[in-house]
């Protein structure tokens, strides 16, 4: 589906707030696509996620296809010492849940800070000089 087509303004803005907010806390670079996903779902994501070029190592892509009741989540190999299953996996739930209410926008939003969140380096409290 054309981009222009899925999304309000708003919702655009939510998800691109996300966006920002996980990429910030986590240093990754968060990609997503709603669209088709023809054929193999998870081969048409990681060959999506591959076009990332350079950047794909530290990328990770939400691929959504509507239409097909699909959601695949790519991790780059960087991005995947921070994203295990278990983290990929909880946020695939949260988003099909929020879709499962007719919620497009707010699920892949939720998702991405989900996966932002987990992916934050932790922080320091102290450090002790020694």
């Amino acid at each position: 589906m054309p981009a222009g087509e899925a999304f309000s303004q708003r919702q655009k803005n939510e998800i691109l707030r996300s966006i920002r907010l996980a990429e910030e806390g986590s240093g990754l670079r968060m990609s997503v696509y709603v669209g088709d996903l023809d054929g193999d779902p998870r081969a048409r994501a990681e060959a999506l996620h591959a076009q990332l070029g350079a950047g794909a190592p530290r990328a990770v892509l939400v691929a959504v296809d509507p239409a097909n009741r699909r959601l695949e989540i790519v991790t780059g190999s960087e991005a995947g010492h921070r994203l295990d299953d278990r983290a990929c996996g909880l946020a695939a739930v949260s988003m099909t849940s929020t879709f499962a209410a007719g919620d497009l926008a707010g699920g892949i939003a939720t998702g991405i800070r989900m996966l932002g969140d987990h992916a934050r380096a932790p922080q320091t409290l102290h450090r002790e000089a020694y």
